[in-house]
This record gives structure tokens, C-alpha cells and sequence, in this order.
């Protein structure tokens, strides 16, 4: 929508997206207010002779157009976010607002690559969302802290003739790649953002994970599971969780896996999140943190969260408590 009313694109080609959207009883105001995908068939009618030079200049000119407000449910979360590691974290919870491309985050030592990979089997529209998700991110992470400039965006599209090169300069955006991916330095990912506000966040991720659930239908097993654990922080076995349900170990461990996840993910997940929270209390020693989740020993408890979260309590905690 921000694209329309851009000099972005063509005012044809604008005109064509209006006449699309009329032929099918929608607009550019009814899109935003329920938040809706456009579907990406709108740029192959709009453009019918894309090929990937084409793709990759409006890839760009998209994400030129990317403000921190542009991407509905996960616009709180991503202005209240308190490090760019918390800003890559919301990439789980792009399925709430597009299909349209897949991300992975790949950790390689203490930095972090992200895959991006279109859906649209369609080699130019999958060149288009691969570039706009990188570059808009870029851009986003940019606005968030000021000075990103070590995040690069590696993109498998050859590069255009004219126009990317001086659009992206300081070699951001690199042609020709075996994968189209997001290049992200630790000393990046950890970098504290401007507008940081943990409550906020906090909600939003619950809010969003709600609605990834809802969306995919989760696996009544994984729900029962999961809100037990929340529920019940002194349940911590398999076994336990099972005599609350009435069934065997091996029944829910089956259970699980079939739905693709178990106990021991869902318990970590439980852990993760609430031991974030209970590091946001000031009055909360970290040793007092460590007690409450079971582990006995600071240090293996630290070993614990810094694995989950790239971090270790102290980190964490410091930066948010010198914010």
C-alpha cells in the first residue's frame, strides 16, 4: 500500500494494482484494516514479462517503502525490542502476516546467517519477496539502532544491470550467492536497540505465538502440554505431565513426536520465557532465577539460558536494566 502511493513504481502501474484490487471486491483501505495479504499472482498480472532484473529493482524499491509501523501484529514487538537478537527472534512469527518467503536462522559460531526462500514457485516473484524481506530488514534494523552497516544481504539473483549497486552501497548487497541470506555479526545481534520496552515485547510475543497457533491449528498434545508448563512451573517430567493427563510416558512422548515436538522442547520453551521475565525483576537475584527453575548451580544454569538465548543472565539482564 505504501509502494502505491510512492514514487516507487509507475503511476500505470499503480492504476493497474487499483484495478485488480476493485475486479476483486477489495482496497487499499480494507487490505490494511484486515491487515490481508495481497497476493504476489498481483505483481505476475501487473508485470507480466517479469524476469529476475525486474524482480530484484522492485525487491528494492519495496523495501525502501518499510517502516517500523508497516507490519501489523508485529509493529509493537519490533519498535519494543531491546537488542537486534530480539528483532531476528520475530521471524518465528512471520507466517501471522506472510507466506510468501521462509526464513532459517543458521547460528555459524557467534554470528548468525538468516535463509530466505520464496514460496511462490515462481523464480521472479520468489526474486522479489527474497529481496524485499532482506533489504526491508536491513532497513528496519537500521532505524532500530542507528549504525547496522555490518548486516549484509547475499542474495542467489544475479545482480542488475544498473540502479542495486547504488542503491545498497558499501557492498550491503551482494550478487550471486549460493543461497539467498542475511548476514548478521554478533556484535550486531547484540546490540541494544533505541526504543527498548521488555513489558511491551513480552505481551506482543505471547500475543503473537497465540496467534501462530491459532493460525496453524496447533496439535491438541503440544497445547495441553505447554499450558500445563506455564501453569505449573514444579512440573518438570514427562512422567509427571502424564499423571495429570491419565496416560503413560510413552503414550504422550508418542503423542508429541507426532505432532512434531516434545516434552523436552516444550519445556524449554516454558523455561526460556519465564526465566526472561524473572530476569526483568530487579529484585530477582540470578542465583534466585536459577533456584526457581531447578537448577542448583548458577553456572549450569547459565550455560542453560545462554545456549537458549545467546546470552548469558548477567548480559541480559544488565542491558536491560542499564536501558
Amino acid at each position: 500500500m505504501q509502494l502505491l502511493s510512492s514514487s516507487a513504481i509507475d503511476p500505470d502501474a499503480a492504476e493497474q494494482f487499483r484495478a485488480i484490487m476493485a475486479r476483486e471486491g477489495t482496497g487499499e483501505l480494507a487490505l490494511i484494516q484486515t491487515q490481508a495479504q495481497a497476493p504476489l499472482r498481483w505483481f505476475r498480472e501487473v508485470y507480466p514479462d517479469l524476469d529476475a532484473e525486474q524482480a530484484t529493482q522492485l525487491g528494492i524499491a519495496c523495501a525502501e517503502q518499510a517502516q517500523l509501523t508497516s507490519f501489523g501484529p508485529l509493529s509493537v514487538p519490533l519498535v519494543s525490542a531491546g537488542t537486534v537478537a530480539e528483532v531476528v527472534q520475530l521471524l518465528t512469527y512471520l507466517p501471522v502476516i506472510t507466506e510468501a518467503v521462509t526464513t532459517v536462522s543458521d547460528p555459524q559460531r557467534d554470528d548468525l546467517t538468516i535463509r530466505l526462500t520464496g514460496n511462490a514457485a515462481d523464480p521472479a516473484l520468489d526474486c522479489l519477496v527474497e529481496t524485499y524481506c532482506g533489504l526491508a530488514l536491513i532497513r528496519l534494523i537500521d532505524r532500530l539502532v542507528g549504525d547496522a552497516s555490518e548486516v549484509t544481504m547475499h542474495s542467489r539473483w544475479p545482480a542488475p544491470s544498473s540502479g542495486a549497486r547504488q542503491a545498497w552501497p558499501g557492498a550491503r548487497l551482494i550478487f550471486d550467492a549460493a543461497l539467498s541470506y542475511l548476514h548478521v555479526p554478533a556484535r550486531t545481534l547484540h546490540t541494544a536497540c533505541r526504543f527498548p520496552d521488555p513489558l511491551a515485547y513480552d505481551v506482543a510475543i505471547t500475543n503473537l505465538q497465540q496467534a501462530l497457533e491459532r493460525r496453524a491449528g496447533t496439535p491438541d498434545s503440544t497445547r495441553r502440554v505447554r499450558e500445563l508448563l506455564d501453569q505449573r512451573p514444579e512440573v518438570r517430567t514427562i512422567q509427571s505431565v502424564a499423571d495429570e493427563f491419565s496416560m503413560s510416558s510413552s503414550t504422550l512422548k508418542r503423542r508429541l513426536a507426532a505432532e512434531g515436538t516434545s516434552f523436552r522442547e516444550l519445556l524449554q520453551q516454558s523455561m526460556v520465557e519465564r526465566a526472561r521475565k524473572r530476569l526483568l525483576d530487579p529484585s530477582t537475584s540470578v542465583s534466585d532465577v536459577a533456584n526457581e527453575l531447578g537448577y542448583s548451580d548458577l553456572t549450569n544454569f547459565s550455560h542453560a539460558f545462554k545456549r537458549w538465548t545467546g546470552s548469558s543472565p548477567s548480559h541480559f539482564r544488565g542491558e536491560h536494566e542499564h536501558r
